[in-house]
């Protein structure tokens, strides 16, 4: 009786962390055939009606590229430089990471813990910002209420530095 017990109480347990509420948010990286290919910085954040910065979620760039000279370039992400990351030291403990190659990217957060834990009830924009060495710029903006009261799938897709972006938000 009861090692027949044990497995439902596990079911259960696991059943409940994969319904966790937050975000899922998937970036393509899309190819690109040119003669001199540099991956792109990219920064996803949540932007507040107004367009300020409610939380960065992510910013990927050269890390790889020596003391400091990665970081040289985040300006070139423009739109997230002006908005507030210049105000921000990188490397940033789970937000900061390296560039990513041409694919699909998915990254999870989780509703209570950081980053957002910031988000106050409301109106907000998914905002994905790209931009490479030898190539353009590109901004993609996806807007969403928080938080949700039923699961929500959303789109966006870019032009040129950017693919496809989803946005999965679950109660």
């Amino acid at each position: 009786m009861r090692l027949a017990v044990i497995p439902a109480l596990l079911a259960a347990l696991f059943a409940g962390a994969s319904h966790a509420a937050g975000l899922d948010v998937k970036v393509t990286v899309p190819r690109i055939n040119a003669a001199e290919y540099h991956r792109p910085y990219v920064a996803i954040w949540v932007e507040t009606p107004n367009q300020d910065i409610a939380t960065t979620l992510s910013v990927w760039y050269g890390k790889d590229k020596g003391e400091g000279k990665g970081t040289k370039w985040l300006k070139d992400i423009r739109q997230w430089w002006r908005k507030g990351g210049r105000d921000l030291e990188m490397p940033l403990d789970g937000v900061s990471g390296a560039t990513k190659p041409v694919g699909e990217h998915t990254l999870s957060y989780t509703e209570g813990k950081a980053p957002l834990n910031k988000l106050a009830p409301g109106e907000y924009r998914l905002v994905v910002e790209a931009a490479r060495e030898k190539g353009d710029r590109e901004l993609v903006r996806i807007p969403f209420t928080w938080p949700v009261t039923k699961a929500t799938s959303l789109n966006a897709s870019g032009e040129h530095e950017l693919g496809t972006i989803s946005l999965d938000i679950k109660p």
